[in-house]
Order: structure tokens, then sequence, then C-alpha cells
């Protein structure tokens, strides 16, 4: 698809009649919704909901500075540069970061027993019986991964069993982690 000045006028005549970008993708066809957003964008054209009011406003502050600065050149500046400050503050905290959660809080919830096949829990057991009780530090690429007990804690520890070929985990943590999903929806029901 390609933008003709046919198909750019189309936009541009919709755009102004209030169509949705969605609308305006379907009459002209071939063109996504945000191919539309894009090309309305690099067009420059109003954004209708706030484009009346820069506008109307523009007019206002044009004459207005114009007596401010034959009487004070310095006062009407700062006046104008505050009032849009306050919109560039409230939009860096429009888009908010995911907090990071502290050591010592709640792990993700781990399988439950009722998901994990008898077999393979009883394996666990008897495994981390034997496991060597590794620490981060002393993990190999050929030492299990496999974390047991709380991290916020001294107990916790590293399974540290040879792992299976091409897996961070020994032979028993491997039945658990890598689950068929079938025999996981099995269990369930």
């Amino acid at each position: 698809m390609s933008w003709t000045d046919e198909r750019v006028e189309l936009l541009k005549k919709m755009w102004g009649e209030g169509q949705s970008a969605s609308q305006i993708a379907k009459e002209l066809g071939g063109v996504t919704r945000n191919a539309v957003i894009g090309k309305v964008h690099r067009l420059g054209l109003s954004n209708r909901a706030t484009g009346a009011s820069p506008a109307k406003t523009e007019p206002k502050e044009k004459p207005a500075p114009a007596p401010k600065a034959e009487a004070k050149p310095k006062p009407a500046p700062k006046t104008e540069p505050a009032r849009p400050a306050p919109a560039p503050e409230a939009k860096p905290a429009i888009p908010a970061r995911r907090q990071i959660i502290p050591a010592g809080q709640p792990l993700p919830p781990q399988p439950s027993a009722n998901e994990i096949s008898p077999e393979a829990l009883a394996k666990v057991n008897e495994v981390e019986k034997k496991a060597k009780k590794l620490t981060l530090m002393e993990l190999t690429e050929k030492t299990c991964k496999w974390p047991v007990g709380d991290p916020a804690t001294e107990d916790f520890w590293f399974c540290g069993l040879p792992v299976e070929a091409g897996k961070p985990y020994c032979e028993a943590h491997v039945g658990v982690a890598f689950q068929p999903m079938s025999s996981r929806r099995d269990r369930r029901r």
C-alpha cells in the first residue's frame, strides 16, 4: 500500500470530519489503524481534542506578551514558562515503572503438591536429603541450580547435584520443573 495523493486527501478529509483512525483505515482499505495514526502524525494534522484550544490560546497569548514586553520584558517571559512547566512535570509521572520488590518479600507461587506427580515429589524429597547444599557462588554449569528455602534466610541453598545434559537441574528436579502441559492439566481436574 502506498500513500497516493488521493488517499492522503481522503485521510485529511475524514480526519477533519472527526472520523476515527479505525474508520479511516477501513475506508481506505489495505492500511492499518496504526498506519493512519502514523500518517496523521507525519502530516502534522491537529489532535482534534486539543487542536482547538491551542489555536484559541495562541492569539490571546501573543497580544498579551507585547504590552508586557514594553512595560516589563523580564516578568512576561517568566509568567509564560510558568504555565507550561506543570504540564512537563505531569508527563513524567504518567509512565510509572514497576516497583522492585525487596528481598524478604513472598516468592512467586511455586507448583503446589497436587500439580506434581507423587513419584516426582518422593524423588525430590529423597534427592534433597543427599543434596550438596551449595551457595550461589559455588554453582557451576555442572551443578543443579534448584533453589531450596527462602532466599531471605540463612537456610537457603541450591541442590548442587550433577545436572542432566542440557538442563539446569538434576534428574529429580527436571522431573518437577519440566512437566508436560497435559499431565499438569489432568491433575488439576
